[in-house]
């Protein structure tokens, strides 16, 4: 039995139009429960894609952000506005032109060194996000991309099994093989622990990545999280022949 569900699309603008839509019917006021809602986002030329997606179908029906709290998979060690921070992004090209209240975003402070931003983010999650039977916070939905390596947030290909393992819900990333080299990033066991996780895997050169993250004994980082959950929802335009 497959523990993903494979959506395809001919190109990223669908592919985020389509994942916006089903976020927005996931979030509307008339399917939550009366409690936040806590999603994580990831960076990303697709996740600006999606941020854009979502602008455009949420103001067109008039939607409520309203008890929707914003947390992040990952983080780069960059100052707040610098351009390589995915909470810069966020806020310039979701946040504002939505008008999301300041007391609903929860961003990793990547102005620290990581083990002190990793502290903190996990303090705020722990303070606004319930624990499951794992211990881990519960998050509702984490949202995910993939880089060509098959990476996911910033959980890298040929980690120590130490920190595979690790139950941190956030933890410092240092040497990180794409720049900047120090990241704080959502664990494994947290992400595992969401009620629902959503991979926006776009864009050329990645079809081999995507290929092992589906096979069953793949080793890639995606594969890793796919292999913990009963389900994810892969949302892709990634357009080769994929074997599963």
């Amino acid at each position: 039995m497959k523990n993903f569900e494979l959506l395809a699309f001919p190109a990223a603008h669908p592919l985020s139009r389509a994942a916006a839509k089903a976020w927005l019917e996931e979030i509307a006021p008339t399917n939550r429960a009366p409690k936040p809602y806590g999603v994580a986002l990831s960076g990303g030329h697709i996740t600006l894609e999606f941020f854009a997606a979502v602008i455009e179908l949420s103001k067109a029906g008039g939607f409520s952000f309203a008890g929707i709290h914003f947390f992040w998979a990952d983080e780069r060690c960059v100052p707040r506005y610098d351009p390589a921070s995915n909470f810069a992004a966020a806020d310039r090209h979701f946040f504002q032109p939505l008008g999301i209240a300041v007391d609903q975003i929860h961003r990793i402070p990547g102005e620290l060194s990581p083990d002190a931003a990793a502290e903190l983010a996990t303090a705020e999650i722990q303070r606004l996000v319930p624990p499951g039977f794992s211990r881990q916070p519960v998050l509702d939905l984490v949202f995910l991309g993939m880089g060509e390596d098959g990476h996911v947030a910033s959980l890298f290909p040929g980690e120590l099994d130490s920190a595979i393992s690790s139950p941190a819900i956030f933890r410092a990333v240092r040497n990180s093989p794409k720049p900047p080299p120090e990241r704080v990033t959502l664990g494994y066991g947290t992400i595992a622990a969401a009620r629902q996780v959503w991979v926006l895997a776009s864009g050329p050169g990645k079809t081999a990545a995507l290929r092992e993250s589906l096979a069953p004994a793949g080793q890639t980082p995606l594969a890793r999280v796919l292999q913990s959950r009963r389900m994810t929802r892969i949302f892709t335009d990634i357009s080769s022949p994929i074997t599963i």
